[in-house]
């Protein structure tokens, strides 16, 4: 199967892609002290040749820390370590979008001083952070006051605008996998009575007023948001997911915001109707959607006019030169799954690419 739709451009927006291989935000854990060093700027330029690049979550304050080895975008001193990293990318004709990250719940006190994590309401789920002393069950957070709530959506704001200084082509909320903007959209984490919880309209309060701060930074065209409907990471679970993602589309539809990127998988039990088809239908900016794509079914998926792009996740941690080896039919090398998470440049910078390219 040739790589006929993935390797077409793409103009939307404003925003122009020489294929449509992106590369999905992935935690890689490689990170000095919260702040991006040379061996990520290796890393993200070998992969320049995506569409475009998405980077792994980077929090937008030390309360929305929740991993080891992960990168910020709150300090001035971690703007810069990402200057280095989207010089680098444009050197070599990319682009690149930095993921705005909150983990809400998905935290640990021993990243707060012995704090509690906050989320929106004080519901545990089974599950463990990776600290500095090894992986730890998670704890119950503490419900966030709406004053705290009004502070985080300044966080993100700011982040924006330290990842505009860094030198991006636009940011991606991180609103999918469980993290704090999922928590308040779906009813199964967001018991709260007030205007952030409750009816729909109020679930979606949050994520909606951090997409608009951003927007004012960007301009609604350079702002993506990422969702994952369904998905039963990190203790997730909505009663009426269909209804509750579709009034979110529609609500960003509203806004003009430029991109959508879902993760849905390309295939879903037959009792199961997937969501993207209906976003599709109500979303015009750019759709992305990613989660267990072929170049095959990511090339009929874009044919069909479904979605403008795929993003790749671990299809390029071992081939930095995904779009080159799908477009000459080269086969792929497997990752190292034991080197995914943290350590050196093995299994993160020494994927060499194919021969002659």
């Amino acid at each position: 199967m040739s790589a006929k739709a993935l390797k077409q451009s793409l103009q939307k927006g404003g925003l122009n892609f020489k294929n449509r291989v992106f590369m999905a935000p992935m935690t890689r854990s490689r990170a000095s002290e919260q702040k991006p060093n040379d061996l990520m700027v290796e890393y993200y330029s070998q992969r320049a040749s995506a569409g475009l690049i998405f980077t792994e979550a980077s929090q937008v304050s030390p309360q929305g820390v929740g991993y080891i080895f992960t990168p910020g975008i709150h300090t001035e001193e971690q703007a810069r370590g990402w200057k280095k990293v989207t010089q680098a990318v444009h050197e070599r004709g990319g682009q690149i979008f930095l993921q705005l990250w909150h983990v809400g719940r998905v935290s640990h006190p021993d990243f707060h001083g012995g704090k509690l994590p906050v989320a929106p309401s004080a519901l545990a789920f089974k599950g463990q952070a990776y600290t500095t002393s090894g992986p730890k069950d998670v704890v119950t957070p503490r419900a966030l006051e709406i004053s705290e709530i009004k502070s985080i959506v300044s966080d993100f704001k700011k982040a924006a605008q330290l990842a505009k200084q860094s030198g991006f082509d636009g940011v991606e909320v991180h609103g999918a996998n469980g993290y704090l903007p999922a928590q308040f959209l779906e009813d199964g984490s967001n018991v709260r009575t007030d205007e952030y919880g409750g009816n729909l309209e109020n679930r979606a309060r949050f994520l909606l007023e951090v997409t608009g701060a951003v927007m004012e930074v960007w301009g609604p065209e350079r702002v993506s948001v990422r969702l994952s409907p369904r998905n039963p990471l990190n203790g997730m679970s909505d009663s009426n997911p269909e209804e509750t993602y579709l009034h979110l589309v529609r609500e960003l539809e509203k806004m003009k915001l430029g991109i959508l990127h879902v993760l849905e998988p390309s295939t879903l039990p037959n009792a199961i109707a997937p969501l993207a088809p209906k976003m599709r239908e109500i979303f015009s900016g750019l759709l992305i959607l990613n989660l267990g794509y072929s170049q095959q079914t990511a090339d009929e998926t874009i044919a069909k006019g479904l979605a403008d792009a795929i993003s790749f996740g671990t299809h390029f941690i071992a081939n930095p030169d995904l779009p080159e080896r799908f477009e000459k039919g080269i086969p792929l090398a497997t990752p190292d799954r034991a080197t995914m998470y943290g350590g050196t440049a093995k299994g993160y910078t020494d994927y060499p690419k194919a021969g002659g390219l």
